[in-house]
């Protein structure tokens, strides 16, 4: 028995290793993260190293918990601001797109399988949610900027569309199992019914939940090492309780995670590191045991069929149900074409595939064989190709900042404070003299080893080591402060134009000096708030708006949204890059979203090379 213990733990242990190092790989030639930590699993299990695990609760249960903990993180990492910029798209492809998908997706089964209509549904619904994971971690592997509220649409989506392909699942898996014929009127009343209950309970104990884990770290005084413990602990006990009295326990430790992470709860920063870290082993342990309890013996059997039930979810399943799902938010083309694209299915989809087994199901074995080729297509096939359709599409913009070297520390007794110690790099702003706000002096700087007072060091220099003592919310002011200019490539070197204007000018005035298009009520706005009026109040870093002759393009916001440095562009912009074939399903939803417009779409914006000029400009 003692040697058994030890045998487990060392060939456990060496998987999570093997799967970390992986991770290097990956970062150095971008292959999709998820890929590899299967392919570690699929090459250990009984048709490669021998290792046999059949257990299909054990595999379920490991994956339900690692995926509680990847969700509190996600939640926790997402700000407020995110939400108002990106919520309502999002939610809506989260709930109202993984059915469109299930119902595309199963009709398409239920003629390329031998499954009946409700297992081709359950075979939908448990590929219809996508994984975020794999898609942030090759945004990040590939260096891809991509413009805000692109981002911000997956991100929400990815972390709020697993609570309703879940109960999906479970609600045909449970219909399946009683073997009785349930009407067709009487099933869609209490799958209805029973989703509104889930997410109702499980969005109240989770709001709940997340308010109470707030009050509780502020309230006990725990010992700093075991606080992020204490926190990951309360997460998974939300997510326990809200499954117990009939609600969704991952949206309630999502919801959880996004209240305790908006919140000005106590050691934020230490509470982050730690969470990234769990949340990564929680994926690697995922993916491995996952890996570990498919056998690729029984792939050829129906591989010809789950390879092309994968093209049609990718190339039309996919794409048509975000087309339908982003008609009314006015989304551009090549923006609805890219989130189409980026639906990489990953853990989710098939530990969703488990649950036939676990309902013993007769075709449950060949749901989740089908499931799990699905997710290795997706992977193959999308994995590789988001930063290539990015720049294609032009939805990369250049890096808001450069390098930052910068360091938080906690100090105790210092709730909602934190000690930031910057270290000044050539070309930043405060390296050229520009000052610190008063708010946030320094109470410390060290220059070639020696200490000094703010007051007797003079002018910051390169290679200072800066401590300021500030709130835990600081504004992002001295990140901008003490970031070294970005890098921009060649092609990018014009993109927000040859210069700056004014944002405080009438715009009336550009119309004056290079013949802008701008109409009669326009001419009394500011720059800026013309520019917010024809983005329709919602302007991000890098928005392009175009007068005609000229393009404005917002070179920067503050942290509430507004205006504060606009370029000017004296070359119009080119016309938008085609969306590619496989996903131009968006042409009859491009002419619907005009119609109710009652106008033409405006052009996406995109990259292009700007002239210098005269007149408003701030600087050469």
């Amino acid at each position: 028995m003692e040697q058994a213990v030890y045998l487990v733990t060392l060939v456990g242990t060496a998987l999570v290793v093997a799967a970390a190092f992986s991770s290097l790989i990956a970062f150095r030639f971008g292959a999709p993260l998820l890929l590899l930590f299967l392919g570690i699993g699929l090459g250990s299990g009984v048709d490669g190293l021998g290792i046999v695990f059949d257990n299909a609760h054990i595999a379920y249960f490991v994956g339900a918990i690692a995926l509680a903990v990847i969700l509190f993180d996600s939640g926790f990492g997402t700000p407020v601001g995110v939400l108002r910029q990106a919520g309502l798209p999002a939610l809506t492809l989260a709930t109202v797109g993984v059915g469109i998908t299930t119902v595309i997706f199963g009709i398409a089964a239920y003629y390329l399988t031998g499954f009946t209509w409700l297992e081709s549904f359950l075979l939908g619904a448990a590929v219809a949610s996508t994984d975020a994971a794999a898609v942030f971690f090759l945004l990040r592997a590939g260096n891809i900027n991509l413009r805000e509220r692109v981002r911000s649409t997956l991100e929400i989506e990815s972390g709020t569309n697993d609570p309703i392909a879940i109960f999906l699942t479970i609600t045909l898996v449970e219909i399946i199992a009683l073997g009785a014929k349930p009407d067709a009127d009487l099933l869609l009343v209490d799958l209805v019914v029973g989703f509104i209950v889930q997410m109702i309970l499980g969005a109240a104990i989770g709001l709940l939940g997340g308010f109470l884990i707030v009050k509780l770290v502020e309230r006990l005084n725990l010992d700093r090492g075991l606080l992020p413990i204490f926190v990951l602990t309360l997460s998974l006990l939300v997510f326990a309780a809200a499954g117990a009295v009939g609600g969704s326990g991952f949206l309630a430790v999502y919801l959880a995670g996004l209240v305790a992470g908006n919140s000005d709860i106590r050691a934020v920063s230490t509470l982050k590191r730690f969470q990234d870290g769990m949340s990564w082993l929680a994926q690697i342990i995922m993916f491995l045991v996952l890996g570990l309890f498919a056998t690729p013996s029984q792939f050829p059997a129906i591989l010809v069929s789950a390879l092309v039930l994968g093209l049609f979810l990718m190339f039309v399943a996919r794409p048509v149900a975000v087309w339908l799902c982003l008609i009314p938010f006015n989304i551009p083309r090549q923006e609805t074409a890219f989130i189409s694209w980026v639906g990489l299915r990953g853990a989710v989809s098939i530990l969703l595939a488990i649950t036939p087994l676990l309902g013993g199901l007769e075709n449950g074995r060949a749901i989740f064989n089908i499931a799990f080729i699905i997710v290795l297509t997706s992977l193959v096939i999308q994995g590789w190709t988001v930063g290539p359709l990015a720049r294609r599409l032009g939805l990369i913009v250049p890096q808001r900042y450069g390098p930052l070297d910068k360091v938080e520390l906690e100090l105790p007794g210092s709730a909602h404070h934190e000690l930031l110690a910057y270290r000044v790099v050539p070309g930043s702003p405060v390296a050229r003299g520009q000052r610190i706000p008063r708010w946030a002096r320094p109470s410390l700087v060290v220059r070639d080893g020696r200490s000094m007072r703010f007051q007797d060091m003079g002018r910051l220099q390169a290679g200072d080591n800066v401590y300021i003592f500030v709130p835990d919310r600081y504004p992002r002011l001295l990140d901008r402060l003490f970031a070294s200019r970005a890098e921009v490539d060649a092609e990018d070197e014009d993109f927000f134009g040859a210069f700056t204007v004014d944002q405080t000018h009438l715009a009336g005035e550009l119309e004056a000096v290079y013949g802008a298009a701008i109409r009669e009520e326009e001419r009394k706005l500011t720059i800026a708030e013309l520019i917010t009026q024809r983005l329709r109040g919602h302007v991000e870093y890098a928005d392009r708006v175009s007068l005609g002759l000229i393009d404005l393009i917002v070179r920067d916001v503050d942290e509430k949204g507004r205006i504060v440095s606009v370029g000017l562009s004296i070359e119009p912009a080119p016309p938008p890059p085609p969306v590619p074939v496989f996903l131009s399903a968006g042409e009859i939803g491009d002419r619907v979203r005009r119609f109710f417009a009652g106008r033409p779409k405006k052009p996406a914006a995109r990259q292009d090379a700007a002239t210098t000029s005269e007149g408003l400009s701030e600087d050469a």
